[in-house]
């Protein structure tokens, strides 16, 4: 049997019963697969990773205070369950040294945004990068001598990573994006895109 290949940063994949490990690299494709995993695995889950877990609570003299196991009701301790399966998802999918990074955190919100900011920086990185990505788009041609099939790839990189970051482009604005970055050698097949009926509601995917 041929030896199955993965996309860098994931150790083990293609599969709906069993979440990616990461191997802490390509952080971005990694987040993607494991927020679908989740959700479609434990979408309550998911809730508890993306906003934070509910700690059952009592009042005692007007004063909120957190329940001792010894008071959880039913209904407590399948929140608390909730909870440890939020976490679990999470020890689950991580190598060792970013077990090590998360293993102090008291919940699966804080492991979530702890790797988060260990990957992707503070929001203050985030803003850079986003300028210097949408700076790269903006500026975006063919190189002389580049394959199409290259080309392609550092433009599909440059998109990706500003998906991740929420700049979200329509597939008509990448299309025209692409026509408009080829070298002039390109610009017989060009052309005949552009007078196509079909030039409107050709996709990315379909273009490449």
């Amino acid at each position: 049997m041929a030896e199955r290949t993965f996309q860098p940063g994931v150790a083990e994949g293609q599969s709906t019963t069993r979440s990616s490990l990461f191997d802490g690299t390509n952080y971005a494709y990694w987040k993607e697969r494991m927020r679908i995993f989740i959700q479609s695995n434990d979408y309550d889950s998911w809730l508890v990773i993306k906003h934070g877990e509910t700690v059952p609570t009592k009042i005692v003299n007007g004063v909120l205070f957190p329940k001792l196991e010894t008071e959880y009701t039913s209904n407590d301790k399948k929140k608390m369950q909730l909870n440890a399966r939020a976490i679990n998802f999470l020890y689950c999918a991580v190598n060792p040294d970013d077990y090590r990074k998360i293993s102090r955190c008291k919940t699966a919100n804080e492991m979530w945004n702890k790797l988060e900011v260990t990957y992707e920086g503070t929001s203050q990185v985030k803003d850079s990068k986003f300028d210097l990505l949408t700076h790269e788009y903006e500026l975006f041609m063919m190189m002389e001598n580049e394959t199409i099939d290259g080309m392609f790839e550092r433009f599909s990189t440059i998109v990706s990573n500003l998906d991740t970051l929420g700049k979200h482009y329509e597939d008509h604005v990448l299309v025209r994006k692409i026509l408009r970055s080829l070298t002039p050698e390109w610009k017989s097949t060009v052309n005949p895109i552009k007078e196509g009926r079909d030039y409107n509601t050709l996709t990315y995917e379909a273009l490449r």
